[in-house]
């Protein structure tokens, strides 16, 4: 059997840790209206305790993103999966033994503490990963791909989910995190920035020398990027910057719905973990023939500011749908509008990729992943209140997904600021000294 790829190995290593961790989400909100309200199907505690937690959250990843891609940098991609990947397995091992409202509370403290390390990192080093391994013209699909393999385990963690009780659902997602750390740190190779690894010969000698560096040499604080560092990156050329605006807009709308969207069809139309979990199967499915499918074939004939763009309106789109649902089966079939939103979503990180070298691709999906933070600090604090009062009796006009449509206003800024986006030189870079040849990519694709 011919030998797998080092973006296979990725790919399969994304696949079960986002599996694991998906698959309890349905869950989530009967878990914690449970405890904090039982037997009721609006809860403005629910929805405050859950958006302050989020905030609280985006602050700690504000400051962790930027260093674990700059960290990455230096002392290689798999080092800095590591410790996230690690700490993932504690939050859901509480709630598989115990689901009782001390347990609920106290994984809601742990998930918190540890998804300011874990939130958005596991994705930033691999795309900083794919990023070494695969040729610039070729990015983009790859991105793509990334986010599809991400999309598949969302919907293979949610159709399981579907079919097994609660307690089970965070059973094996703690016992999927564990295989998840083992597979990727007993196949997964090392990579560094500058040095990619696809095409390369014998890679013990370096890798040997690598384990050696960071056992050595690791001094975390010594490497803290601080905010001029991040200032100056964005300085490095205007289509970076602009990407970013757009991604921190693009932020503030995901994440305004998702802290919207389940609590209102839980008041709206009383829907449980069976139907949370049909709804995100048809997201899941609809994001992976998106990325998967839909992103590669368009990619090398449509440039990616205009992918971005048409995914934007789409999501704009999608999101203004779930805001006027009528009815409970409303909400599916904007899920499916999804085909065609998810397409934009890996274009961001491409077009900024490409503006910086080979040796600062951790630092600039840092970056980037801090910047999105930001948005994930003041997104809940806005849409949390927002929700709870048009979901309550005291709403000042009946509108119960209002807080849905300001969503779609935000994601319709980043879709005109997408549009507004210059086109750029890529940055220079020694393909000679960083090897990626198509063929990872190909075989991966298959």
């Amino acid at each position: 059997m011919e030998k797998l790829t080092p973006l296979s190995h990725l790919f399969m290593t994304v696949f079960l840790y986002s599996f694991s961790t998906f698959m309890v989400v349905p869950a989530m909100t009967d878990v914690i209206m449970s405890a904090v309200c039982p037997g009721e199907d609006e809860c403005s505690v629910a929805i405050y305790l859950t958006g302050v937690l989020h905030a609280v959250v985006g602050l700690g990843t504000l400051v962790m993103m930027p260093l674990i891609g700059n960290l990455s940098d230096t002392y290689g991609r798999k080092v800095m999966l590591t410790a996230p990947m690690v700490l993932a397995i504690f939050p859901s091992a509480i709630l598989a033994y115990s689901r009782s409202p001390y347990f609920v509370y106290a994984y809601l403290v742990i998930k918190t503490l540890t998804s300011m390390l874990c939130e958005g990192s596991v994705f930033c080093i691999a795309l900083a990963y794919v990023a070494d391994n695969t040729a610039e013209k070729r990015r983009g699909s790859a991105f793509g791909i990334l986010s599809g393999v991400t999309s598949c385990a969302f919907v293979c963690g949610n159709l399981f989910t579907r079919f097994i009780s609660t307690s089970s659902a965070f059973q094996v997602s703690a016992a999927g995190t564990v295989i998840a750390v083992v597979y990727m740190r007993i196949f997964l190779p090392e990579s560094v920035a500058g040095v990619g690894i696809a095409g390369t010969g014998d890679k013990t000698e370096d890798e040997s020398l690598l384990v050696k560096d960071s056992s050595e040499n690791l001094q975390l604080f010594k490497n803290m990027p601080s905010f001029r560092d991040t200032i100056s990156l964005l300085k490095t050329s205007p289509t970076f910057s602009q990407a970013a605006a757009v991604a921190f807009f693009t932020t503030l709308g995901e994440v305004g719905l998702y802290t919207s969207m389940l609590y209102f069809l839980k008041a709206q139309f009383h829907y449980s973990k069976d139907q949370f979990a049909d709804l995100m199967v048809i997201n899941g499915i609809a994001g992976t023939i998106s990325q998967m499918v839909l992103m590669p074939l368009v990619a090398p004939f449509i440039k990616e500011k205009k992918i971005l763009a048409i995914g934007l309106f789409f999501s704009c789109v999608h999101m203004l749908l779930y805001s006027i649902a009528w009815s409970s089966w409303v909400p599916y079939m904007s899920a499916m509008v999804t085909v065609l939103a998810a397409i934009g979503s890996p274009c961001v990180r491409s077009i900024a990729s490409k503006q910086v070298g080979p040796s600062e691709q951790g630092k600039a999906q840092g970056c980037l992943t801090g910047i999105c933070s930001i948005a994930n600090v003041i997104s809940p604090l806005a849409f949390s209140p927002l929700t709870a009062l048009f979901l309550s009796e005291s709403a000042p006009f009946h509108f119960p997904g209002f807080s849905l449509m300001c969503a779609s206003f935000l994601v319709m800024i980043a879709f005109i600021l997408s549009i507004m986006m210059r086109e750029a030189p890529v940055a220079e870079t020694s393909t000679d000294d960083n090897p990626a040849p198509s063929s990872d990519l190909n075989e991966c694709t298959v």
